[in-house]
């Protein structure tokens, strides 16, 4: 196989993984989304894996990840991305992917079995995937939250 035609095998393979942790977080699947990071073996020569979400402080170390998406998916009835402005670089064994999550989610109504009221939210997130023997697993995932016409004070006329 060419060296192209190789980068191109690599760059579809974190592509799928990185739609993995997202189909893993729609479905609320725990174990899939562990399974998505680099596992203790993995990480242990380089350093842990690292998470930012939104608002969170910096978190290291599989258990402080685990226990952060556990934590959202307790919290969150209902929640569904479309990705944006998807890009990947795969630069040997490691490759970035940045996109723009667009994020629809819902919490529970005072009706029971009823969904609450739909939020729409968009994050830029940065996911940075190590190849293992296993495939490329993530190594580090930093969302930032990306601010609309309505959340800026600046732009309200006066």
């Amino acid at each position: 196989m060419s060296g192209e035609a190789a980068l191109e095998v690599d760059r579809e393979a974190v592509l799928a993984a990185n739609q993995a942790l997202y189909e893993a977080l729609e479905n609320g699947d725990l174990e899939a989304v562990e399974q998505i990071w680099l596992g203790a073996g993995d990480a242990d020569d380089k350093g842990g894996v690292v998470c930012v979400h939104p608002g969170w402080p910096v978190l290291r170390g599989r258990a402080q990840v685990t226990r952060s998406y556990m934590l959202i998916m307790m919290n969150t009835e209902y929640i569904q991305f479309f990705l944006t402005d998807v890009e990947c670089e795969v630069q040997g064994d490691v490759a970035l992917v940045t996109c723009t999550e667009n994020i629809l989610s819902g919490g529970e109504a005072e009706e029971e079995g009823e969904l609450g009221p739909l939020v729409g939210g968009k994050v830029v997130s940065s996911n940075l995937f190590r190849r293992t023997p296993d495939g490329w697993r993530l190594w580090s995932h930093h969302g930032s939250p990306v601010l609309t016409s309505g959340d800026d004070e600046d732009d309200d006329e006066e």
